[in-house]
């Protein structure tokens, strides 16, 4: 039976969906405070244990091409359980590593399928009225943005209490509960008549339900896998709104992730000597990043999208100041990552809100887009801040993450430039101030 969204998200569910979130991506971050230990134990030097940042993001990267577009082809709530059950499957083949390779391929596994929580947020989208939709999804980021830091946090403490290998064995329990919670909880979403599109354009089916059996049929044919995967790289092709956006959520992430694959290796060394819950801490700056999710939504569904991005790339840029100088200052080093935080999300929430208006019948192959463009950023920020690490220290982690915080910066500029230009072709057209629906994203 097709659920009756027309009430909006009840709070309850609301709160589950945030929660499986964060646990999902926090999966991907635990190892972030414990390189050091992790290192130590399995005789990795920094430029290779670094690699397991790196190895999350492009497994990552790998669920969002190749997993995350199913969510227009079959039953999400099958879909989104799946995933969350293997995750827990593979954290546990890291928790048993004996080797740095075991642990690289465990890692980049328990990222393919941690792909659950992008699953789940174009799910909260659909399940959203249209004028609450931005709020929706800032309150389901902010989940997601406590779990990325606050795993930092918790993998600390827990690697103080019984090794670094605690941490993976608790996400797994916790992965396999909310599993079974998803399976009760989430809805099951049926074909709605509404034009869906396949492989080469529009396709009747489902608008926010499954494809399959009859459904997302196109000239009689049902939609296939291959032709699902093409179909979502070519709405990079055919969605220059959506190809601007994926560009400067791509940037913003490299500069995010150079932060923080290079944080521990500074705060384990001379300058600091911290352990591996104290550098968890810093996972703390979660709070101002869960703030900006929540607030950045709220701006959004007011119509300041626009606002909100411009302010997240000039912060962002401006935050690798007081990191650079952070070096030595822990007070700068706090302020430093707590605006970059502050911009990473604000930034998100507004990338997000303007993609999910632009094509809500194939929003999770929009999000597979836009997601598959997010991560491969960070993971070429992660592998340069190893080299940049090794190489220069921090002084050339600062200089590298302030010159793709500058691009970010740049490719805004550019896309008001454009807009600017389509104004001016079009007098009659409004400026765009918020996102309503397909027309209002591409402004």
């Amino acid at each position: 039976m097709t659920p009756d969204t027309s009430r909006g998200l009840p709070r309850g569910l609301l709160l589950l969906m945030s929660t499986a979130t964060g646990m999902s991506v926090a999966s991907n971050y635990l190892a972030h405070p414990l390189l050091d230990l992790i290192g130590r134990e399995l005789g990795m030097p920094p430029s290779v244990v670094a690699l397991v940042v790196t190895a999350a993001q492009v497994g990552y990267t790998l669920g969002l091409m190749l997993l995350v577009p199913l969510g227009d082809l079959v039953e999400r709530r099958r879909l989104a359980v799946t995933l969350y059950a293997a995750t827990a499957v593979f954290l546990l083949v890291s928790a048993t590593a004996t080797s740095g390779a075991a642990l690289l391929a465990g890692t980049a596994l328990a990222a393919v399928t941690s792909v659950g929580a992008q699953v789940v947020v174009p799910f909260a989208a659909t399940l959203a009225d249209p004028a609450e939709r931005g709020r929706v999804v800032g309150t389901v980021m902010t989940g997601l943005v406590l779990g990325l830091m606050l795993a930092r946090t918790a993998s600390g403490a827990l690697a103080e209490l019984g090794g670094w290998r605690t941490a993976y064995w608790v996400n797994a329990g916790l992965m396999a509960v909310m599993a079974v919670l998803l399976r009760v909880f989430l809805p099951k979403l049926r074909g709605e008549t509404a034009t869906r599109t396949g492989a080469d354009g529009p396709a009747s089916g489902a608008a926010d339900g499954p494809v399959g059996g009859s459904a997302g049929r196109r000239g009689g044919g049902a939609l296939t896998y291959p032709a699902l995967l093409r179909s979502t790289f070519g709405l990079l092709r055919s969605e220059p709104v959506l190809r601007r956006r994926a560009a400067v959520a791509a940037l913003a992430l490299a500069s995010f992730s150079v932060l923080w694959t290079s944080l521990t290796f500074l705060l384990a060394g001379p300058s600091y000597g911290w352990t591996e819950s104290a550098i968890g801490l810093f996972g703390l700056a979660a709070v101002a990043g869960a703030v900006a999710a929540n607030v950045a939504g709220r701006l959004a569904d007011r119509g300041h999208v626009h606002k909100v991005t411009a302010a997240g790339t000039v912060l962002m840029l401006a935050s690798w100041l007081p990191i650079g100088l952070g070096a030595r200052s822990l007070l700068w080093l706090v302020i430093g990552v707590i605006v970059l935080d502050l911009a990473q999300q604000a930034l998100l929430n507004a990338n997000q809100n303007v993609v999910y208006a632009l094509r809500p019948e194939a929003r999770n192959r929009v999000n597979a887009a836009f997601m598959t463009s997010y991560f491969a950023g960070g993971a070429v920020g992660s592998a340069l801040a190893a080299l940049a690490w090794t190489h220069a220290g921090w002084t050339g982690v600062s200089v590298l993450g302030a010159v793709l915080a500058a691009g970010t910066v740049a490719l805004w500029a550019t896309e008001r430039r454009a807009a600017a230009r389509a104004t001016a072709l079009d007098p009659g057209r409004p400026a765009g101030r918020g996102v309503r629906g397909p027309s209002a994203a591409a402004r």
